[in-house]
């Protein structure tokens, strides 16, 4: 039986978030705690679906990492793999409060110490899909873990997914990135990534068509590209190319988690079986609503409802 729906392995950490808009990280002078971490808030994102999120991350035995706990208990995110290093501190990241692409200085520590024995094969074939990140393949030992887990879980038939939210600050040997995204590629996971991400990841602009082909050729079948208030093109090995224009949005708050919303509204209609133009609908709705939000999506609405209108 699959009572999984979704395994998010990567990167957990806390985000502090400029309270001032549109202020550089130089210039900001107060900053607010979120939990943070594409994968993280992919997991958070899908229980307040409805759906059982299983989140494989590492974080400190310290203040931080109880608040990550915390958070994730209160979310009814499933965090029993989760592990608290001993050692090593929670990871973070500043960020500024942007209606663009905002600005971040990283502190990484604990988020890369995941290893292949939080996460059983047995959890692997309960589940729907497995998803990660760029990010989270950015370091080992979480890079060899999630490549390997991500092979059993092909084999076991789910469906992969990785958000390829590249940086330079991150990950700075781009042709190791692009190598091992084409370790992770074969397995033909569903793949998330915005202009930015292509743009950090080649060092220069390219066209959709090249990017389509790069990444079909490493194996991917569908390719989703955001590009902000320009809209979403996906582009299928089956059926197609097609654009779809971004939704109006009279004021944006923050940008911070935008994409990570849009992917897990894109995940959960593939769950539901919806067509690829419903995908991104449901997944635009969900980018919506966060962007109108600063930090999390909010508590006091009920997030399933509103997409599915």
């Amino acid at each position: 039986m699959k009572t999984i729906d979704i395994i998010c392995i990567g990167e957990v950490l806390i985000d502090f978030i400029g309270h001032e808009v549109d202020a550089s990280i130089n210039k900001t002078k107060d900053y607010h705690r979120f939990l943070g971490g594409s994968p993280t808030n992919v997991a958070v994102n899908a229980s307040r679906l409805g759906l059982h999120a299983v989140l494989v991350a590492s974080c400190g035995q310290d203040g931080l990492g109880d608040y990550v706990i915390r958070k994730l208990k209160s979310n009814q995110v499933n965090f029993q793999h989760v592990r608290k290093s001993e050692t090593t501190p929670t990871s973070v990241i500043f960020v500024s409060k942007s209606t663009e692409t905002p600005d971040f200085i990283p502190y990484r520590q604990a988020d890369c110490e995941i290893f292949e024995s939080q996460l059983s094969d047995e959890i692997i074939s309960k589940a729907k899909i497995f998803h990660t990140t760029c990010f989270a393949l950015s370091k080992n030992p979480a890079r060899e873990t999630i490549l390997n887990r991500a092979k059993k879980a092909a084999e076991f038939g789910l469906k992969l997914s990785i958000d390829i939210n590249f940086s330079e600050r991150i990950w700075p040997n781009r042709e190791e990135a692009k190598q091992v995204l084409k370790e992770y590629l074969i397995n033909d996971p569903l793949v998330k990534l915005s202009e930015d991400d292509c743009y950090r990841l080649f060092a220069e602009e390219k066209s959709e068509a090249f990017i389509f082909d790069y990444f079909h050729k490493m194996g991917a079948s569908t390719i989703c590209l955001t590009k902000g208030k320009n809209g979403v093109v996906v582009s299928d090995i089956k059926q197609g190319i097609f654009f779809q224009p971004a939704f109006q949005i009279n004021e944006i708050k923050d940008t911070t988690g935008a994409g990570d919303a849009f992917w897990t509204g894109f995940l959960y209609a593939q769950i539901q079986n919806k067509s690829l133009e419903e995908c991104v609908t449901l997944a635009q709705k969900l980018a919506g609503i966060k962007l109108q939000n600063v930090g999390r999506l909010p508590e006091n609405i009920n997030i399933k409802e509103i997409i599915e209108v």
